[in-house]
């Protein structure tokens, strides 16, 4: 195997490094190896180091051969030129078991691992030596200039990485500006680059001009906008919000260069009245659903069924009204011109972009989708679904529904983590109530206190935010509940908030569900039963609506109806952060139909989450206690009774609405656990 030096890899670099963004190149101790001329071998290198797990040989041959004539014979062709270049003495890094083949590259360094290690942990976590470390890794196109002639599923994949990779180019440079001070010298080669790499993210532009601007090049800003105006005339494009920060920009410069002959000298000192380019961010969590492919078309062109799912996808999460969504008009007109999802969640300033392919083959419906933040180019979701087609539209709707309430979980999620890392007196309306929820879910009465606190200041900063004053009614809800506060004035104060929420959107989910919820309270269940299903007529899709349901139906309505509005809001939503109460109303339903053991199970589950407080446990103690387990009940009563000595079945019928019938079996079982 012929060897050459690398120039701009240290000689002595021990171990296999390899750079898949330019050419693709493989050094082994600092010598660059010349590898086989095959386009194939090199793209199954890349392949294999990006699989997230072993790949089977026929998918391979699927892949890479256009069905020659030894498609496994030349699979091992390949596969054995990859040992010779790679394995190491004790240590063979081409796996093959089973028929699956796997590359492990344990202490190698190869640059997009490096890179998408870094994304998955959050860029903007990293500080600045890293941002700066990693930015100089993007040297080029992913596998630039690699092309495979008849293999349009790795096309396919290509192309999906290159844009991947570009993102998180943009992303690190994003961040790395932010770092230094996007005015700085050492800024403006990455503003540059920024812009370069990103020519439609607004953001990118509006910074470019605030650092023009700074250094008093007023000319070139003016010249940068006509340029880039035309550039987005072209794509159809809106420009005026980046002329508006343009001419806020120039004003602002003016009147600080006015009458003050040394401004020029320095620059900085006059831009901190300059606007921040914060206009043109959404003012909440905003979502592209690109048109999802057609996986079994090797053109990629979308088909009627692709097209479908993605429209009732966007559909319903715009019923959700949790998040911004964009039309359907505008990602199908960015799709018709072939622009990835990554360009258009920039072009279109998003937080979120889902994507994703729908295969109908073989017996089977796969769909996969992925949702990736646009800010930082990680994936904070992606799933396949995998189905037979009984009845193909069927399927897809159910799919639909689950990708539905899994990008609406996946997004809160990742809002209230962010909002919780910011400094309190920093937050929007749209991360205070994200706050809130932060706290509203570790169901303690301090973190309530909180939450109530940061929900109130969402109200305050944005009064027309119906969720805001929901997760007010949601405090006072819980402040009764669990007997944390005078329970007919906080019913009182739920009903009052969740009314306010209502009068600000009657036609979110979230507000009915609160108003229900503060109805049911107040013992008007009829009033609360209406108001729930409002709110899931308004979202099938909305679990919490769901849940609710089955909650009030589990204790005085129909058991069998609690059970199934049980299951439906797991189904939507698996790992919800109110799974214990879901889970617990499911098995007080069945308590109601006499089904103890049954009831004792879903008991325990519930009061496994870790997140479980003590009206949960407490259902698992009586559930036990009918079920004849009596021992394991009083052990669940014990933990209560170590915060709550005093702690009666009373306490527990207290916090419930059983109708009669069910009241008198939990007052039995608290007799057996000696809570009478």
């Amino acid at each position: 195997m012929i060897m050459e030096s690398a120039p701009d890899v240290d000689v002595g670099t021990p171990g296999i490094r390899i750079r898949m963004l330019g050419a693709l190149s493989v050094w082994r101790n600092g010598t660059i190896l010349q590898l086989p001329a095959s386009r194939k071998l090199r793209a199954l290198l890349a392949y294999l180091a990006l699989a997230p797990h072993p790949v089977g040989r026929s998918r391979l041959c699927d892949i890479f051969w256009d069905v020659p004539n030894d498609p496994r014979g030349e699979l091992r062709w390949c596969l054995s030129k990859l040992r010779n270049a790679l394995d190491e003495p004790g240590h063979q890094r081409i796996e093959t078991s089973n028929d699956l083949v796997s590359l492990d590259l344990d202490g190698c360094l190869v640059d997009v691992l490096e890179i998408a290690a870094a994304v998955e942990h959050g860029i903007e976590k990293l500080g600045t030596d890293r941002l700066l470390a990693l930015s100089k890794l993007f040297v080029g196109d992913f596998l630039e200039g690699l092309e495979v002639d008849r293999s349009p599923q790795f096309d396919s994949w290509l192309i999906a990485q290159r844009r991947r990779f570009s993102a998180c180019d943009a992303a690190v440079l994003e961040h790395l500006i932010a770092r230094l001070s996007p005015e700085s010298d050492e800024a403006f080669p990455f503003l540059e680059r920024w812009v370069e790499v990103a020519p439609f993210d607004t953001r990118a532009h509006a910074k470019l001009l605030r650092a023009l601007a700074a250094r008093g090049r007023i000319h070139e800003g003016d010249e940068h906008l006509a340029t880039t105006a035309r550039m987005f005339a072209a794509e159809d494009l809106d420009t005026d919000p980046l002329r508006k920060v343009w001419a806020e920009i120039r004003s602002s410069s003016a009147s600080a260069l006015h009458g003050t002959q040394m401004a020029a000298a320095e620059p900085a000192g006059g831009l901190a009245s300059l606007p921040e380019d914060v206009s043109l961010a959404p003012h909440r969590a905003s979502l592209a659903v690109m048109p999802f492919l057609d996986g079994g078309n090797s053109d990629t062109q979308r088909r009627p069924l692709a097209d479908g799912l993605t429209s009732d996808i966007i559909t319903k999460l715009a019923k959700l009204r949790s998040l911004f969504i964009i039309a359907r008009g505008s990602v199908f007109a960015l799709a018709e011109r072939s622009i990835g999802p990554e360009d258009a969640a920039r072009r279109l300033n998003v937080d979120y972009v889902a994507s994703g392919t729908v295969l109908h083959q073989a017996g089977r419906i796969v769909v996969t989708v992925e949702l990736v933040e646009a800010r930082t180019a990680r994936i904070v979701w992606t799933e396949a679904f995998d189905h037979k087609p009984d009845d193909a539209f069927m399927v897809l709707d159910e799919i639909c529904n689950r990708i539905v309430s899994s990008i609406a979980s996946e997004i809160e999620t990742a809002e209230r983590n962010r909002a919780i890392l910011k400094p309190p007196n920093s937050l929007d309306a749209w991360e205070a109530y994200h706050r809130g929820l932060w706290h509203s879910y570790r169901f303690t009465r301090p973190d309530n206190e909180l939450a109530q606190h940061f929900f109130q200041m969402s109200a305050r900063l944005d009064p027309t935010f119906s969720r805001a004053h929901a997760g007010i009614s949601f405090t006072h809800w819980q402040n009764a509940f669990q007997q944390w506060a005078d329970r007919d004035r906080e019913a009182a104060l739920a009903f009052e908030a969740a009314g306010r929420s209502l009068i600000v959107d009657d036609h979110d989910p979230a507000a009915h569900w609160a108003m229900g919820r503060a109805l049911w309270l107040n013992g008007r269940q009829d009033e609360s039963l209406g108001e729930l299903e409002a709110a899931v007529d308004l979202s099938p899709n909305f679990a919490l609506g769901h849940y609710a349901l089955s909650f009030v139906h589990s204790q005085s309505g129909n058991p069998q109806a609690a059970i199934g509005s049980s299951d439906h809001s797991r189904h939507l939503s698996p790992f919800d952060p109110l799974l214990f109460g879901m889970l617990g109303a499911r098995a007080m339903a069945h308590v109601r139909l006499g089904q103890f053991e049954e009831a004792a199970e879903w008991a325990l589950k519930a009061a496994a989450r870790p997140n479980a407080h003590a009206v949960i446990l407490a259902i698992a103690a009586h559930c036990l206690a009918l079920a004849g387990r009596v021992d394991e009940g009083k052990a669940f009563a014990a933990i209560i009774r170590s915060t709550r000595p005093d702690y009666r079945v009373d306490d527990f019928l207290a916090t419930f609405r059983f109708a009669d019938d069910a009241a008198a079996l939990f007052r039995q079982a608290g007799r057996r656990l000696g809570l009478d």
